[in-house]
């Protein structure tokens, strides 16, 4: 390759899981092909990256930056600054660190670090998870070597000769979970004749399945289904409090689950958003699913992602607004079909793009040898 070893690599993405665990999945399998690698991250301060990426054993720097507000507060009066902020520190880490390349995976603080990149000409690379690209990205297109993206049709957004389809990057340990059904199910202390629901809402929680499935518990409960609830921290106490005195046995409720794994493992049926990593992740498990796009999504696209799973067979939608009444009634009709979880299951495992992350990281390699 034409870069000096070791390699110095800086990955910036966060602010949800999302970005989070792709960036994460992209730096480990680097450090697999380059143990001598210096791998060194860049987040938005406050922000779950500044957690999660030291828990995985890497550095991080935080940013001072933030995302615009849907209305007038204050930190939308000091986004000027934050940015301007971030843009001179992004440069900094890049004099001072002196990468070889900067890789990208979308979130607050993406932006300034990739901006710097490719104004010092550093070799750099988008991981683009998305099937509607982000307006920083956009800008970046024609700035980077290469584009990685997960669905087709990106050219409208990037140029087409730096687009590769390598799909998302996800947690290695998930290609292993067919052998992990018993296991998992005596991890969270469940029976094996029981049927097993996981509830999913993104990194950071989702109100409208926490309420979906807070109106309807009962139900569940009298199915005698398994739960295991990751409700976000944002919501955790709030659900634990409305669940006080019921009789939960069955009900396993978490903030955040670190070992997904083995909740994918134990689960019959899943419930999740449509974000484009959520959705890679259920196709790679095999998982029959019920998506709950989020309406609070640029261009609808959690929608799309989900229709696209639809329109082939592998995978159930329930509109957000629609959730609240049908979400738990859904659940309960396609647990206890298992005719129809075998097929959805078949379905949505054609998906999967199990490789996705050495195909990345390939790219990168690519682009260092240049």
């Amino acid at each position: 390759m034409a870069a000096q070893q070791p390699y110095r690599i800086i990955i910036s993405g966060g602010g949800t899981g999302g970005h989070i665990f792709p960036a994460i999945s992209i730096a480990n399998k680097f450090k697999e092909r380059h143990p001598d690698a210096d791998i060194l991250f860049v987040g938005a301060k406050g922000k779950m990256e500044m957690v999660r990426v030291p828990e995985a054993g890497y550095k991080i720097i935080g940013l001072w930056i933030s995302g615009l507000q849907r209305k007038l507060t204050l930190s939308n009066l000091l986004f000027p600054f934050k940015l301007l902020s971030s843009y001179w520190k992004a440069g900094t880490i890049i004099k001072k660190f002196k990468p070889h390349a900067v890789i990208g995976t979308g979130g607050y603080a993406s932006g300034p670090i990739m901006l710097a990149a490719t104004r010092h000409r550093i070799p750099s690379v988008i991981q683009e998870q998305n099937s509607y690209a982000g307006l920083t990205n956009k800008q970046l297109g024609s700035k980077v070597q290469r584009v990685c993206v997960a669905y087709a049709g990106m050219e409208k957004y990037f140029p087409k000769e730096k687009l590769r389809m390598t799909g998302n990057p996800v947690r290695k340990d998930l290609l292993t979970i067919d052998s992990k059904k018993e296991r998992a199910l005596a991890h969270f202390g469940f029976a094996t004749s029981a049927r097993t629901l996981l509830i999913l809402g993104g990194s950071q929680g989702a109100r409208t399945i926490n309420e979906s499935m807070l109106n309807h518990i009962d139900k569940l409960l009298d199915a005698q289904v398994q739960v295991i609830w990751q409700t976000g921290k944002f919501y955790y106490e709030h659900v634990k409090g409305q669940l006080n005195g019921r009789d939960l046995r069955s009900v396993r409720i978490h903030d955040f689950i670190q070992i997904m794994d083995m909740a994918y493992a134990a689960a019959d049926v899943v419930v999740s958003r449509a974000g484009a990593l959520a959705i890679s992740e259920l196709c790679l498990a095999k998982k029959p699913s019920i998506l709950v796009p989020s309406p609070n999504v640029a261009e609808d696209h959690q929608t799309k992602n989900a229709l696209s799973l639809v329109e082939l067979n592998a995978a159930v939608l329930v509109h957000d607004e629609a959730a609240r009444e049908k979400l738990v009634d859904e659940a309960l009709k396609l647990l206890f079909d298992k005719p129809r979880c075998e097929e959805l299951s078949k379905n949505i495992s054609a998906l999967a793009k199990p490789h996705a992350t050495d195909e990345i990281v390939d790219e990168i390699e690519k682009v260092l040898a240049n």
